[in-house]
């Protein structure tokens, strides 16, 4: 069936009928369009007396006619052919508009978000005459034609997006060659996206971030270097920010009308395949934009999720990540689309009106139900090991901290351990213990303690993270005392802190006693290491990487699993 789209309201059945016939049209592949087919579109939009839309493919045929502007009969991205950034989408639309004036910038707008071959604008003088037989005549008066122009990188905040002829008669037009226009744009596309040295394994990032006004100006910064550098981690190139401030989140786009439609532009002018919240995102959320912008939405914890999979080596770390991620895949299974909710096929699927979701969220939560044995048989022969190192009466330190503070790079400096170090977020997920040989606080006499790296820590940590790597956070909470690694250099070291602390806080059970030990020290000016000297006197002040400190980082141990046995010891005559 011919479908006519946009306001239909109040036109007569001889009226749609004219509007169906458009789809049996068909234009010369090397010409943007026909007189005929120019003056017949005109004449029916000064018959209904409103803007007519004809969307043309390359082959001539017409797949869409609308009645309203390029921006309100527009084809939704996810219907549009799949296309890159060094090319168009293969269509050209041909609007009317009923004063004579150029086009405006929203119907430019949605040029530019279908990537379309080119938009032609045809002015209506009003009157006309339609000869016998359809023919038409008399009804355009001039015509403009625009199209998308190449983005370089090196400016993209001050732009244009397109170009706009100016005004053309319509024989002047109806012999301009398409297919030479089409090719030689596309041709300035591919040459400005090879420049850029693409890398087709990696995701063409554009982060978005809300600045509510809960958040301040500083956190709302340090929240988006944070998910830059998270999104470099995961393996993806920010190519783009995109920041709002407003009240509160939008309930159904997070950011406003004005702004999707600003981050559905560079999206498509700049080859995006990938659109990163700095927020959590609800699946009604996600499907909105999705629908918008034509790409993935995804949000922090998805990027966070994503790293801890790639990250993940051991046995235990694989299954705990795999918790995570099904459990916060669950609730959003119907953010999915519409696939999902056709029904099932083959053995198994096929029940008494089931739907493919129903049975995905059936199967989701039978894995989520095997994985938590899994992990409970886990957190069992980790308390195992526990017991028995207690019962060797050999104290236990962990080492927590924020992600990428220098915890693995220290237990290496420490105890000569290999463990997997970089620049990078969660570089490491799976605890290690090693043995370590520190002065006795009383006696000066060498003694043994075990210390154990953990996970990383980081603001707002998924919830579905803590749940799923319980049996990994219960090395902190089982420890003897908890040394406390923090990146002094960063300059949110104070908020990376709190964070810390709030996490420790939540825990079940309160840790024991925690030494913090600031690291990075050969990184840091002398203003913020007074600043830190001043704020936490007890602390410890080193270098992992360049072995500075390391000595009376071994003293302070020492007095610290004193000082924890003897509360220990205490606790239990009480």
């Amino acid at each position: 069936m011919d479908t006519i789209y946009g306001n239909l309201k109040g036109l007569k059945p001889s009226q749609l009928k004219q509007l169906q016939r458009l789809y049996h049209q068909k234009l010369p592949g090397d010409r943007l369009t026909t007189v005929e087919f120019a003056q017949r579109l005109a004449a029916i939009s000064t018959e209904i007396n409103q803007v007519v839309c004809a969307y043309v493919n390359r082959r001539g045929q017409v797949i869409r006619v609308g009645v309203g502007t390029p921006h309100q009969t527009q084809i939704p991205p996810l219907e549009l052919p799949r296309y890159g950034a060094e090319r168009l989408c293969g269509i050209r639309c041909l609007a009317t508009k009923l004063k004579q004036e150029p086009p405006k910038e929203a119907s430019l707008t949605a040029m530019v978000r279908q990537r379309l071959d080119a938009l032609v604008i045809l002015t209506l003088t009003g009157t006309g005459m339609t000869r016998r037989g359809g023919g038409a005549t008399g009804y355009v008066k001039e015509t403009y034609l625009a199209h998308l122009v190449p983005q370089s990188e090196l400016n993209l905040d001050n732009q244009n997006y397109w170009s706009v002829s100016p005004p053309l008669s319509l024989d002047l037009l109806s012999k301009q060659d398409f297919l030479s226009l089409v090719e030689g744009l596309e041709t300035e596309f591919e040459r400005e996206y090879l420049g850029q040295e693409v890398d087709a394994n990696r995701d063409r990032v554009v982060i978005v971030g809300l600045q509510t006004d809960r958040i301040s100006q500083e956190q709302f910064e340090n929240s988006l270097q944070e998910l830059t550098r998270l999104v470099d981690t995961a393996g993806g190139e920010v190519i783009y920010t995109i920041q709002q401030k407003r009240p509160q989140s939008h309930p159904q786009t997070v950011v406003g009308a004005g702004k999707v439609e600003e981050i559905a532009l560079k999206v498509q002018t700049l080859g995006a395949s990938l659109v990163v919240f700095d927020r959590d995102l609800s699946p009604a959320q996600v499907r909105n934009l999705e629908t918008q912008f034509g790409v993935r939405v995804v949000d922090r914890t998805e990027v966070i999720l994503d790293i801890f999979a790639q990250r993940a080596q051991s046995r235990a770390g694989k299954l705990q990540v795999e918790l995570a991620q099904l459990e916060y895949m669950l609730p959003r299974l119907i953010g999915r689309g519409e696939a999902m909710s056709r029904l099932g096929g083959g053995i198994g699927t096929r029940g008494p009106g089931e739907t493919k979701l129903e049975t995905e969220r059936r199967g989701i939560q039978k894995r989520i139900a095997r994985l938590q044995q899994d992990v409970n048989q886990l957190q069992a022969h980790r308390s195992r090991l526990r017991q028995q190192r207690q019962k060797q009466e050999i104290p236990t330190v962990a080492i927590a901290g924020y992600t990428n503070a220098g915890k693995s790079t220290l237990i290496n400096a420490l105890t000569s351990a290999d463990v997997y170090t970089a620049d990078q977020l969660f570089a490491t997920l799976d605890p290690t213990t090693r043995r370590l040989v520190v002065p006795d606080a009383v006696t000066g006499e060498a003694r043994t303690i075990l210390l154990t790296d953990t996970v990383g820590f980081i603001e707002e940590l998924p919830p579905s993270l803590v749940d799923a790597f319980r049996a990994t956070l219960e090395e902190v909470i089982e420890a003897d005392a908890l040394l406390h690694v923090v990146d002094l250099s960063h300059p949110a070291w104070e908020n990376q802190i709190r964070s810390v602390m709030k996490i420790l806080q939540e825990m079940p059970i309160a840790p024991g006693p925690i030494l913090i030990a600031f690291n990075k020290l050969d990184q840091v000016d002398s203003e913020t290491l007074a600043r830190a000297r001043e704020e936490f006197p007890l602390a410890v002040f080193i270098s992992a990487s360049q072995r500075f400190g390391l000595e009376t980082l071994r003293q302070k141990l020492g007095e610290l699993v004193h000082y924890a046995g003897d509360g220990s010891r205490a606790a239990k005559e009480e």
